[in-house]
């Protein structure tokens, strides 16, 4: 029960659907309902994303955009359906159908290329995770799928901060 609690508190104070979705399933679903409870109070102190016409230009510009910073490789998971219409770390609600990703110390709205075998897809950082292994971002199905991640679950890949 102190466990279900505290994952109330924290998604309540903005925490991550990730952290929620490592602790388990019926945790998870307990802190949903407890989330719904009172939703005006627990958007009221969350930050609010404004699209800029950075998040609305076309991939063909995103994949050509300067790297700031090589991140490295390491694993990536996904996350989709099942967190649709939750509250993210960020405050706003996710999609799997968009190109975000949950990382643990990147600034929300860091713009990421996410490459593995060949392909790679960019994606806007607005949550916090992954929280289970050694995984280092957990990706929208969107963009997991683009990588041909979906059915393996995860997989190695190279990350690059952009400008």
């Amino acid at each position: 029960m102190t466990l279900r609690v505290s994952i109330a508190a924290a998604l309540l104070l903005g925490g991550s659907i990730t952290a929620a979705f490592a602790a388990s399933d019926d945790a998870a679903a307990t802190v949903a309902a407890s989330a719904q409870a009172d939703p005006a109070e627990a958007d009221a102190s969350l930050p609010r994303f404004t699209p800029s016409e950075a998040d609305t230009s076309d991939a063909a510009e995103e994949a050509d955009a300067a790297i700031a910073e090589d991140l490295g490789s390491g694993m990536a998971s996904w996350y989709g359906t099942d967190f649709a219409g939750r509250k993210t770390a960020s405050g706003e609600a996710f999609d799997p159908g968009e190109y975000t990703a949950a990382h643990r110390t990147l600034p929300f709205g860091s713009r990421v290329r996410v490459s593995r075998g060949g392909k790679s897809v960019v994606v806007r950082i607005n949550d916090r995770g992954p929280f289970h292994g050694n995984r280092v971002i957990d990706l929208s199905r969107a963009a997991a799928s683009d990588l041909g991640l979906v059915s393996a679950g995860s997989g190695q890949v190279q990350l690059a901060l952009l400008d």
